[in-house]
């Protein structure tokens, strides 16, 4: 028997080299008959000696191809295996020759990564094998505006994307490294319930307010993934009220439901930006949920920061409502006929 050691630094790296639900690991290693296991940034391979060596070549250069693409597909790890049995046929002394020189470009280079460029307005997200297309011009504004800014703050209503196209946004710059973390933040506010007696500790207590933010992450990357990245600290989802006191460097941050901060609670939340960072600001200024007299952080900052170099500011109305056809038309009576004055909108817009 026979064990080689490789280590593995990169979260972002890692994931995309396992797959999902670790589909290319469990490829290689049915395909070689090797055991593969990971722990603490290191994949262990143990197996006969000529198999772990091919393995070991194998994920190697798949791991390489990761970082320098941001991800692989179903169609490029089984290439690959393809190409090494092929060099595993091969005397010993010319595949070894082989795999020294050429082993990088066994690999085909994806041709999505040379498309990731910023005009790009769609959100590429390889290890789904799809990309995410805006469904209205309001949306492609929005996403053009997250990447050509540090700072965005968007309004509108319930359902025209704002929460599901900035957590796409940040898991596209985690998987090609752009950036080294994501946090997602979210007021612990109530609307209209108390939930102050729930049963369980903190996090079950905290987990209604975040959960929205953890639907949409759950969307773009697998739940054992998403469990890796957070116990690694590299994913955050907490309430705004555990920001205060620290600076992010090099962390893709979002604000959800920002219409529930106050004044006070904007400027901490915003003021945590650390270098190499960016920040989604998010809200529906027609559903605050702060008590009476109390003026929306998200409404202040809008106009407080207006016309601020780095700043894009992003309105989206119900023509970009993707939810059920009925949601742009409830939104569209209630304000009509619940005091939202659409004269006061427009002046936010």
């Amino acid at each position: 028997m026979s064990e080689a050691n490789i280590n593995l630094t990169d979260p972002a790296a890692i994931l995309s080299l396992f797959g999902p639900q670790d589909q290319y690991l469990k490829m290689i290693r049915n395909h070689y008959g090797v055991a593969i296991t990971h722990r603490d940034g290191k994949l262990k391979i143990v197996g006969e000696e000529e198999a772990v060596r091919h393995a070991t070549s194998l994920v190697e250069a798949l791991h390489q191809q990761a970082q320098l693409s941001g991800g692989l597909t179903l169609q490029e790890v089984q290439g690959a295996l393809g190409n090494w049995s092929q060099l595993s046929k091969r005397p010993t002394g010319e595949a070894e020759a082989v795999d020294s020189s050429s082993s990088p470009s066994t690999i085909p280079t994806p041709a999505a990564a040379g498309s990731r460029g910023s005009g790009a307005v769609e959100v590429n997200l390889p290890h789904l094998h799809r990309k995410i297309k805006p469904k209205s011009d309001g949306q492609a504004n929005f996403i053009k505006a997250i990447r050509e800014h540090d700072l965005t703050l968007c309004r509108g209503p319930a359902g025209c994307g704002k929460t599901y196209l900035a957590v796409a946004l940040a898991v596209e710059a985690l998987k090609s490294r752009a950036i080294q973390k994501i946090v997602l933040v979210r007021p612990a506010v109530e609307a209209g319930e108390s939930l102050g007696f729930l049963p369980g500790d903190l996090q079950a207590k905290l987990n209604p307010y975040l959960r929205p933010l953890l639907d949409a992450l759950n969307e773009m990357l697998d739940y054992d993934q998403v469990k890796y990245l957070m116990e690694h600290d590299v994913i955050e989802v907490i309430p705004l009220a555990y920001m205060r006191g620290r600076t992010l460097n090099g962390a893709f941050i979002i604000l959800d439901e920002a219409q529930n901060t106050t004044c006070a609670q904007m400027k901490m939340f915003l003021t945590r930006m650390g270098e190499q960072s960016k920040i989604v600001v998010s809200g529906d200024i027609t559903q605050v949920d702060l008590p009476g007299g109390v003026t929306s952080g998200l409404r202040d900052a809008w106009h407080r920061l207006a016309g601020l170099r780095g700043v894009a500011f992003v309105s989206l109305g119900a023509a970009d409502i993707v939810r059920h056809r009925l949601v742009q038309e409830i939104v569209n009576r209630y304000q009509q006929r619940h005091g939202v004055d659409p004269q006061e909108e427009n002046e936010l817009q």
